[in-house]
């Protein structure tokens, strides 16, 4: 069982002032998000995500280069779902990492990365501001907060895709934009926002229901020229939108301004191919043909130091659930898609549905509207193709909330910035963890050597 740590503070008495000005999506859908409470991870167990993240990442970054440069079109729309009028963006190189999110589940036999949210991870103020808040809040001797160095790597990495695009002669305000009616969103994308003026740049809000696009010739919010955007707002849903009005394909006329190098994208296009869950079972194909890539490209993809950060950290993941049905290991099936835990399914040994898992905002009544909306977004993630994941057990955590003691399990969200470890994400939810899970900032402990020395 995870250690949580509550705070003495009620919800209300905390979530007011700054911190509900940063966080006003503290509560969601009615019900609370963030937890007055604390997630407690030990020195080594950090230090091991700390590392292992940005293991991964460069893994990511490794193979999201070798299946730009080699692998066909065909197994990107094929394998990896991606629409066809993305290929050219994605496979436009660009050197710098963007801001990911990995989510981790640590459990008694070790800890694994189970996704990666390398397009629009959202989270940020939660662990970049709101984990630090509560962390000097609690007063708890020895706990720290691990996410304290995010601003700076967030910064650092605004500025190194900045200046990639300037290079490119892309010059000019950086805007940023979503959904304005979305306040979690608004939220993210003004903090992003606003490390990107603390950096030294000049940048402006621009809602993506106020942006205009004139086809070969640019994007445009109020007649003012955008040539560097950030976009809270995935490329899957972008690339289908349309003009109700002139019936204009906005999503394929922006995507255009990006080939033709008027419109440089945060984060680029590329990391629409690591997107795809289907990334994660080209990684595990690659690392169980290890052997056979100088045939198909003339050198050996991973060292033994990879293979063995794969073997340690990832999970089997196939295209098709053969392996596991053959041999009654438990797994999960997931959309290709899937975000927030959306489109997935959990199945047991013998290859049956393990029971369907519920945030707790789903286990309220529905009105007619919010029943329908499920029903929709339901039927969009389970209707896409499916990846198979052997299945990791998640750790249980309880924690209080204003409905009494929640009994959950531990996902461990770990943003990297720039190729580096940024900030940590704690969510308490199901076995499959929904965008209703709680969120439960985390803390560092010294382990027990560090505070007989000290």
């Amino acid at each position: 069982m995870r250690r949580i740590v509550q705070l003495s503070t009620r919800h209300d008495d905390l979530f007011t002032g700054s911190i509900a000005g940063q966080i006003p999506y503290h509560r969601m859908y009615g019900k609370q998000y963030c937890l007055p409470a604390l997630t407690v991870y030990g020195r080594r167990e950090m230090d091991e995500l700390i590392y292992a993240s940005e293991a991964v990442d460069a893994l990511y970054r490794k193979v999201l280069a070798f299946v730009q440069e080699y692998m066909p079109d065909s197994y990107l729309t094929g394998p990896l779902g991606m629409h066809p009028d993305l290929l050219r963006a994605a496979r436009m190189p660009v050197p710098y990492g963007g801001i990911t999110r990995q989510d981790w589940i640590i459990g008694e036999q070790g800890m694994k990365c189970i996704e990666n949210n390398t397009d629009t991870p959202t989270g940020i103020p939660e662990a970049a501001y709101l984990e630090g808040e509560l962390a000097r809040l609690a007063a708890v001797p020895g706990l720290t907060a691990p996410s304290q160095g995010m601003n700076r790597r967030l910064q650092e990495t605004l500025s190194a895709l900045i200046g990639f695009y300037r290079q490119q002669g892309l010059d000019g305000k950086v805007f940023f934009t979503c959904y304005d009616w979305h306040l979690e969103d608004r939220m993210n994308t003004r903090y992003l926002m606003r490390m990107c003026e603390e950096a030294g740049f000049v940048a402006a809000y621009a809602p993506l229901e106020e942006l205009e696009i004139i086809p070969d010739e640019g994007l445009f919010h109020r007649e003012e020229p955008i040539r560097i955007l950030y976009r809270l707002y995935p490329l899957e849903y972008l690339i289908h939108d349309r003009e109700e009005d002139s019936g204009l394909e906005v999503g394929y006329e922006l995507i255009r301004l990006v080939e033709q190098g008027k419109l440089g994208l945060m984060n680029p296009p590329q990391h629409m191919i690591s997107q795809s869950k289907g990334f994660m079972a080209t990684i595990w194909s690659l690392y169980e043909r290890n052997e056979q890539t100088p045939e198909f490209c003339g050198f050996q993809l991973f060292d033994d130091r990879e293979l063995e950060i794969i073997q340690t950290y990832l999970l089997p993941t196939y295209f098709d659930a053969t392996p596991f049905e053959q041999t009654g290991t438990a797994y999960a099936a997931k959309g290709m898609w899937g975000r927030e835990g959306k489109g997935t399914q959990l199945m047991n040994t013998a290859g049956e549905a393990a029971g369907e898992e519920r945030s707790p905002v789903e286990k309220k009544a529905l009105t007619a509207e919010e029943a329908a909306e499920a029903a929709a977004a339901a039927a969009y993630y389970n209707e896409q193709p499916k990846i198979y994941q052997r299945f990791w057990p998640m750790q249980e955590a309880a924690a209080a909330t204003e409905e009494g003691l929640y009994k959950g399990h531990l996902l461990t969200g770990i943003f990297v910035a720039g190729g580096k470890f940024a900030g940590v994400l704690p969510r308490i939810g199901e076995k499959v963890t929904g965008d209703m899970a709680y969120y439960c900032a985390a803390v560092v402990e010294p382990d027990e050597e560090e505070e007989e020395n000290t």
